[in-house]
């Protein structure tokens, strides 16, 4: 998709409720999750939008604890799989579930630990998969903070100014330098244990020391653990977060893309969208397209950007190599999304110009609620977004038990934290 299709006088509240081109039933899907998400709203969406275009979808599920398994547009789910870590024992499982499915298959990494090994092991995946030809080193690369500021800063792409302290003096420094509070980052996130936040917000030097002595723990584990640790300006949130999501075709061509404005995150300024709209923004387009042809990255693409409201300039916070989670928010006046141009691509067949829906605007129920909780967000007004999103995360009139499994895990949830809360 050109950067000069989106006037940004044009605003289309539409729901992206037409019907988007037909996709090839003979080329199955199969959804590769590896870290432990059972409330991932992502899989849930990808197996709705392809299930109901008539493709047979698989997944790699914890099982039926897993709201996603109760989709009516699930194919079929299959057991959990091996860590990316071992690679040996994920190759094998991937295989015996490809003669499961019975032909080559579509194979679609879920989370940036699956995308790292989809292209550093596609030689021994291609003979039962398809997917999108990636340079071998560079979903790594654009997926660890601390190269891909090193890499941004070489190809001259906006980023925060950035610390990777080897010593607690270097702490020290890092915090005179770029200023309290300031953003702290794990390199590798996708090795961090349950629970684990990837991005903290960090208010006190002594809350860096702490952090920076868990990363020193993790240096000391076999593989290294999720460190090293990254130190990054805080850019003020007065001018916003912003990201786009795109699909770049063989020739790093955007087939796809969009742009996005964050109005509520989880956790707030420092997380997923919870609350999103499609925005057109050219500048911020041209910015993210050049910056994944710099980076040398192809098919799906998924970058958070933050607005400097003192500078103008857009900084480049996160880049994931694979779907974002909240990926439908981008359906066009068509019904077209990026599942459908990734399918569409895989299978040869022409990728439509897009119709875009600007206005459109999707929720994710479960972490407004959260957010609730404690606070008086549930007054009428504070109830308008869940009303008035032209898509929600869970919620489908078509597709009711994955909506009914995460509301009662996440209110098992609630009463958890709430008693924790209570014994501290």
């Amino acid at each position: 998709m050109s950067h000069d299709t989106f006037p940004s006088t044009l605003r289309d509240t539409s729901h992206g409720s037409g019907t988007p081109p037909r996709l090839d039933p003979e080329l199955p899907v199969l959804l590769l999750r590896t870290n432990h998400n059972f409330l991932h709203h992502g899989t849930l969406g990808m197996i709705r939008t392809l299930g109901r275009a008539g493709v047979p979808v698989h997944a790699i599920l914890e099982g039926p604890a897993n709201p996603a398994s109760r989709s009516r547009y699930l194919h079929r789910g299959h057991p959990w799989a091996p860590p990316a870590e071992r690679p040996s024992a994920l190759l094998s499982h991937l295989r015996v579930i490809a003669e499961r499915v019975g032909g080559p298959a579509l194979l679609v990494p879920m989370d940036d630990a699956g995308a790292i090994f989809v292209a550093e092991h596609a030689d021994a995946l291609a003979p039962h998969f398809v997917f999108p030809q990636q340079d071998p080193g560079v979903p790594r690369l654009v997926a660890d903070k601390s190269r891909l500021t090193a890499a941004c800063v070489a190809h001259g792409v906006p980023c925060p100014d950035s610390r990777t302290p080897a010593t607690a003096a270097e702490v020290d420094d890092a915090a005179g330098a770029l200023g309290l509070p300031l953003i702290a980052k794990w390199a590798r996130p996708w090795r961090l244990g349950p629970g684990r936040r990837s991005t903290t917000l960090v208010r006190t030097r002594e809350h860096a020391h702490r952090l920076f002595a868990a990363a020193l723990d993790g240096d000391r584990e076999p593989d290294g653990g999720a460190g090293p640790l990254v130190l990054q300006r805080r850019i003020p949130p007065a001018g916003g977060d912003w990201f786009f999501h795109g699909y770049f075709d063989a020739d790093r061509t955007c087939l796809f893309g969009g742009t996005g404005r964050k109005h509520l995150a989880h956790p707030p300024q420092a997380g997923h969208t919870v609350s999103g709209e499609w925005v057109s923004n050219p500048e911020l387009e041209r910015l993210a397209v050049r910056a994944v042809r710099l980076l040398g990255c192809r098919g799906l693409v998924d970058l958070d950007f933050r607005l400097d409201a003192a500078t103008g300039d857009y900084h480049l916070l996160d880049f994931n190599p694979r779907i974002g989670a909240q990926f439908r928010l981008f359906a066009d006046r068509q019904g077209l999304d990026l599942a459908h141009v990734l399918h569409l691509d895989q299978s040869g067949r022409r990728v439509p110009r897009a119709r875009p829906a600007f206005g459109r605007n999707l929720l994710v129920e479960n972490h407004y609620l959260q957010q609730s909780i404690g606070r008086p967000l549930l007054r009428a007004g504070r109830l308008r977004p869940l009303r008035e999103a032209d898509e929600l995360a869970w919620y489908a009139g078509d597709d009711l038990p994955p909506f009914l499994a995460m509301g009662r895990q996440s209110v098992v949830r609630a009463v958890a934290r709430i008693r924790t809360r209570r014994r501290g």
